[in-house]
């Protein structure tokens, strides 16, 4: 019986925690404006890195003509993922 709760409380401990979403950090904040500006975006609420991607989750990003959109980009490369129209 010692043997299975040494095991449980090992891998209890060796199991990495989840990671949460998070904001970016002040460089990637800068590659984000930039990258958002080249695709037509003035404004936007929320950024984060959502883990379950992984990608960049930008919401209710506006174009100049007052449209929203919620937008997905590669984590690294920017790449748009897609842009869905936010009603």
């Amino acid at each position: 019986m010692l043997k299975i709760v040494l095991l449980a409380t090992t891998l209890a401990v060796a199991t990495p925690a989840l990671a949460d979403d998070r904001a970016p950090n002040a460089a990637e904040t800068v590659a984000l404006k930039k990258r958002m500006a080249s695709l037509g975006y003035v404004s936007w609420e929320e950024v984060e890195l959502d883990d379950d991607g992984p990608y960049w989750e930008i919401d209710d990003a506006r174009k100049a003509d007052g449209k929203r959109f919620d937008v997905r980009l590669a984590p690294r490369t920017l790449a748009l993922i897609r842009a869905v129209a936010d009603d």
